[in-house]
């Protein structure tokens, strides 16, 4: 219940001083919203642990590279061990009739929790998604990420994992 009050919590805090006008200009332009669930460091037999999380992305900041379609996004994630992780970074874009292939580098702050000790603060996420299209401007999707400090730390075991995602434009 607590991961609940989490999200809430923070989105409430986000979105307090904002006056119920901009709060409407905000949601009148198109935002894409991608909410996971999976096993966080699932090859790790001691530490594998149920996985939540929320992400976001704005389209009207798309952008055309030589690198594809670029966006950027933000995220938080929670294990059910109370391990955080909260993000920021950019994401590729890559279509293929219905289905989209999406890479992603987000650097972020890592709160071990009861969960799985990465060795430092800052974590650097590189992930994987694979989606399908679905009607009214959804997707669905399997992806996979690797979270590690790049040897930040003095310690660096990285953690591995899987995600079932569920993503819908706004």
């Amino acid at each position: 219940m607590n991961k609940y009050f989490f999200f809430v919590s923070i989105f409430l805090l986000i979105s307090a001083p904002l006056k119920s006008e901009d709060i409407k200009k905000i949601f009148d332009q198109q935002h894409e919203f991608n909410i996971y669930t999976g096993m966080f460091d699932f090859s790790d037999d001691g530490k594998r642990s149920h996985i939540l999380g929320f992400q976001h992305q704005n389209e009207n900041l798309l952008r055309e590279s030589f690198l594809g379609t670029l966006s950027p996004v933000t995220g938080a994630l929670i294990t059910q061990d109370n391990a955080s992780y909260f993000y920021t970074g950019v994401q590729a874009m890559y279509k293929l009739g219905n289905i989209n292939i999406t890479p992603s580098f987000t650097p972020g702050v890592y709160n071990q929790g009861d969960g799985k000790d990465l060795g430092h603060l800052v974590e650097f996420k590189s992930e994987v998604q694979i989606s399908l299209d679905l009607p009214r401007e959804s997707q669905f999707g399997i992806s996979y990420n690797h979270l590690s400090n790049a040897s930040l730390g003095d310690k660096n075991p990285g953690a591995n994992s899987y995600m079932f995602n569920f993503l819908k434009k706004f």
